[in-house]
């Protein structure tokens, strides 16, 4: 028998964890009144992700990884895993401003930096993702404030 992969594993993992979720929808209070209840979106966003959980774990059962990162060393695994380090890294600072820059602000500077740090940092790149960032958070900003009425969280210093 051959080994599993780390990918298998995960799969699994995932899969479990997906399966379990969705036990927990069926613990979703109903809300009177409703014409939808609040238990059909999460059930199909778990229902679409256990799809892809699928599809990641025949993947990774049909073609186990080539290279393991067992035996290379830190330096070559944070050089390796540098972008996706950034991203969780900005994105625990943005969870730190929210407080105190609000939502839309937060969320402009996060996606600004973040794109700055993975991409390219050349004064046309830079304009782009300035205008990206503006118009992608503040058009989600507006939708939600404006178009669902979701009270969006504001900053203490503004």
């Amino acid at each position: 028998m051959k080994r599993l992969n780390r990918d298998t594993v995960i799969a699994v993992v995932l899969l479990l964890f997906c399966g379990l979720l969705f036990r927990q929808t069926f613990f979703v209070r109903k809300v009177p009144f409703s014409i939808m209840g609040s238990e059909v979106w999460p059930r199909f966003i778990l229902s679409v992700l256990f799809v892809l959980l699928v599809i990641y774990l025949f993947r990774s059962l049909a073609k186990p990884p080539t290279t393991s990162l067992g035996d290379r060393p830190l330096k070559v695994w944070i050089e390796m895993y540098r972008n996706p380090l950034w991203c969780f890294s900005m994105f625990f600072l943005f969870l730190i401003s929210l407080p105190y820059l609000g939502m839309l602000l937060s969320g402009i500077l996060f996606v600004f930096i973040t794109q700055s740090i993975i991409g390219s940092r050349d004064k046309h790149s830079l304009i782009l993702h300035a205008l990206v960032s503006v118009g992608a958070v503040g058009g989600m900003w507006a939708i939600f404030r404006f178009g669902l009425g979701v009270v969006m969280p504001t900053g203490s210093l503004f």
